[in-house]
């Protein structure tokens, strides 16, 4: 089921190449990441994990993320995890960012310059260099998945012959990764000064929350998954707070979300009934709208009261 316009992708599994608890400022570099791509609309999101899997799960799981794990972390390629995020969101999003974990701070203004160009690669070009992050084209990943040489990513687009867009940008931080961590520090004020952004939580609510961010990645993942264990085990949640999310929204919405199916030829498990997949897909378009309004409508009005200076810091 294809959910949304634009899914993200995360590598984080390397235990030579990454850090991804490193704290750059005040949050650590995934979830710096993590809360740039949701600034820009970006679900689902999807994080590689290896090293530090379990700090990486308890520090990203109330943000709605998709946790795959990479078992051979201790000596994997990166294009292993790129493949393990890639073939879970082909055919689920219209195209999809990835970076890998070890470059931190690209902005918010870089990675919307990046959705608004078009091509089956688009990549960030600063001081005549490529760097991260890179949107694919959703007809792209099936040809990349298929690609079994030894050039990883780069040799996947080069053999399919995928067409390159640049988008020149004035952002060191696509380049900049977490070896260079002077460099990283130096930058991190220009960051911060981009990183400030209005913060829309988006939630159906009666007497208290009934309907958010990590009940639409597990209705998601139910849908995709059928089965509740399953979809709460990948997004870092108990199956006694997934039941109870399901229960109280259906008591609530006064239908049916999901299935509920014990034993038989077929085994047990769930599934989004019609009218649960249809809700599903109405709030995703819901919150895409709005979150396309709100950045340009907060940007209007500071810029009429002349509020648009760059001194408020994070």
């Amino acid at each position: 089921m294809q959910i949304s316009q634009v899914g993200g992708l995360i590598a984080a599994a390397s235990q030579k190449a990454t850090r991804p608890t490193l704290k750059l400022g005040g949050i650590s570099a995934i979830k710096r990441i993590v809360l740039t791509m949701q600034q820009a609309g970006v679900f689902p999101i999807v994080v590689v994990t290896g090293v530090e899997a379990d700090e990486v799960r308890y520090q990203l799981a109330g943000r709605g993320m998709v946790f795959l794990f990479n078992s051979d972390y201790q000596e994997p390629e990166l294009f292993d995890s790129v493949r393990m995020g890639l073939s879970f969101l082909a055919g689920r999003c219209g195209r999809v960012v990835f970076t890998p974990v070890n470059v931190p701070l690209f902005s918010q203004a870089t990675l919307k310059a990046l959705l608004a160009a078009t091509g089956d690669v688009v990549i960030p070009s600063c001081q005549k260099r490529g760097g991260h992050p890179i949107v694919l084209q959703q007809h792209a990943l099936a040809p990349l998945l298929a690609y079994r040489g030894t050039g990883g990513l780069r040799g996947a687009i080069a053999a399919n012959r995928l067409s390159r867009t640049y988008v020149d940008v004035q952002d060191e931080g696509v380049l900049l990764t977490i070896h260079q961590e002077a460099e990283l520090k130096a930058h991190l004020d220009a960051h911060k000064s981009d990183f400030l952004h209005p913060y829309l939580h988006l939630a159906l609510e009666g007497e208290d929350e009934l309907f958010g961010a990590r009940a639409k990645l597990l209705l998601f993942l139910i849908g995709e998954m059928r089965s509740v264990r399953t979809a709460s085990e990948s997004m870092a949640l108990s199956q006694s707070k997934a039941w109870a999310i399901i229960n109280k929204l259906e008591a609530a919405l006064g239908y049916a979300i999901i299935t509920r199916r014990q034993g038989g030829q077929r085994g047990s498990g769930s599934e989004l009934t019609p009218e649960g997949r249809r809700f599903l897909l109405a709030f995703q378009r819901y919150e895409e709208e709005v979150l396309a309004h709100s950045g340009s409508c907060f940007e209007r009005l500071l810029r009429e009261g002349g509020l648009l200076s760059g001194s408020v810091k994070e």
